[in-house]
């Protein structure tokens, strides 16, 4: 009768006895058993300041060198409208409605008048109008510290008040007399005394001005009624002085106007011309110092701006107003 004999063993070496007795499937000769060992491969691996070589080193050089010479782009800029018109879309809009009247009323009338009016009688209106300035003009001159210039105006204002019959003929400016009119007023005064333009207006009736030349030209307007009275104080002077000065005033602009019309910004171009030339009235008035032209047999530089009269008008205000040298 069979018996069992029991023994005891350790589970280590019960484990192995049994790993001994089963059989090991064969393993295909063109296969290779391969052991990996994360531990052993980070054991191996050199430290990370050996992995850097000299290309690596150089890379991170240039990196460095890179963020040294600040390679990044930055774009600066500005938002909302010019410091010089704060008021830009308002006056844009203004600037619309006026030129869309200008259009289907002023500008008729204004060519009626020029074409209507023979030109002796055109021209006599205007030294009319021009004549009854020159009291605001002397003042000025004389505010200016510019005591023969106001002389000079005092003398136009009496020759041409005279023989000139009210001012109807400019005798005064004639080459036998040869005293030249100069516009002035009190908005120069002004200028010239640093008041700065402030912002930039565009008024339904006034058109393109400022607020120190609204001021100015309101009260060279009011110094003849409010200094002498009778005529100048009644209405129909004043609906008379505002009429012809308004319609030679667009006379004398209007190939301006037709050219800033023809351009892709014409309210932007039309505020620019303005203050460009305001800017430069004033700068005449203290005798800033303008650049002389190069001479005729200097050879021309290779960067010389193209001479002004070859330039359009928003060119011509883009670099004078920016300060560039154009040859004349």
């Amino acid at each position: 009768m069979p018996t069992f004999s029991l023994f005891a063993t350790s589970p280590p070496l019960l484990s192995a006895a049994l790993a001994a007795a089963s059989p090991q499937p064969a393993l295909p000769p063109s296969i290779t058993p391969i052991s990996f060992s994360l531990a052993a491969a980070q054991d191996a691996a050199p430290p990370a300041d050996a992995q850097q070589g000299p290309v690596q080193d150089e890379i991170e050089a240039e990196g460095e060198a890179d963020s040294e010479e600040g390679n990044e782009i930055i774009i600066e800029g500005s938002y909302g409208p010019p410091s010089t018109d704060p008021a830009e879309q308002i006056n844009a809009e203004s600037y619309r409605i006026t030129q869309a009247l200008d259009q289907a009323f002023v500008e008729p009338l204004a060519y009626a008048y020029r074409d209507g009016l023979p030109e002796p009688i055109r021209d006599g209106l205007g030294n009319v109008v021009k004549n009854l300035g020159e009291p605001s003009n002397a003042l000025n001159f004389l505010l200016q510290g510019k005591v023969g210039k106001a002389f000079e105006t005092l003398g136009r204002l009496a020759i041409n008040s005279t023989i000139g019959v009210g001012g109807l003929f400019d005798v005064a400016g004639k080459p036998a007399i040869d005293l030249p009119y100069r516009r002035n007023g009190f908005a120069n005064t002004a200028g010239f005394y640093g008041v700065g333009p402030g912002p930039y207006l565009y008024l339904p009736v006034t058109g393109a001005t400022s607020l120190r030349d609204i001021i100015g030209n309101t009260l060279d307007q009011f110094l003849l009624p409010v200094a002498v009275g009778a005529p100048f104080n009644r209405f129909e002077y004043g609906a008379t002085y505002f009429v012809v000065n308004g319609l030679d005033q667009r006379l004398e602009f209007d190939a301006e106007l037709a050219e800033i019309r023809a351009t892709d910004d014409p309210y932007g171009v039309r505020r620019d011309t303005y203050l460009l030339r305001r800017q430069r009235e004033i700068a005449a008035l203290k005798g800033e110092v303008v650049a002389e032209p190069e001479a005729e047999d200097a050879e021309p530089a290779d960067d010389l701006p193209p001479p002004l009269s070859n330039l359009s008008l928003p060119e011509r205000v883009q670099l004078t107003a920016s300060g560039t040298p154009v040859e004349r």
